[in-house]
């Protein structure tokens, strides 16, 4: 699933950036950098979780969660960030 919204959202954002001005993308660029990082510390996590048991394999998976949805608080924050820019233009 994540690999598929991942690719999703590559091909979004070459889409736009055919259209984007050179703020846009920079913005667009730091979130989703910021947000890559998060996903791969949530990856991370998940696979720490594999090799544990019980409450710390729980922990471990609610951890990884919560890195994920911070991962998707930061690209809509990216997402309000570019449209701000582009209104300015």
């Amino acid at each position: 699933m994540k690999t598929f919204v991942a690719v999703l959202g590559l091909a979004s954002m070459v889409t736009l950036a055919a259209c984007d001005s050179k703020q846009e993308n920079k913005v667009e660029n730091a979130y989703e950098n910021k947000a890559d990082a998060l996903d791969n510390q949530a990856d991370n996590m998940e696979a720490m979780a594999d090799n544990l048991t019980g409450n710390a394999e729980a922990a471990a998976e609610n951890a990884a969660d919560s890195l994920e949805n911070k991962a998707d608080a930061t690209r809509e924050e990216g997402d309000k960030a570019e449209d701000a820019v582009e209104k300015k233009q």
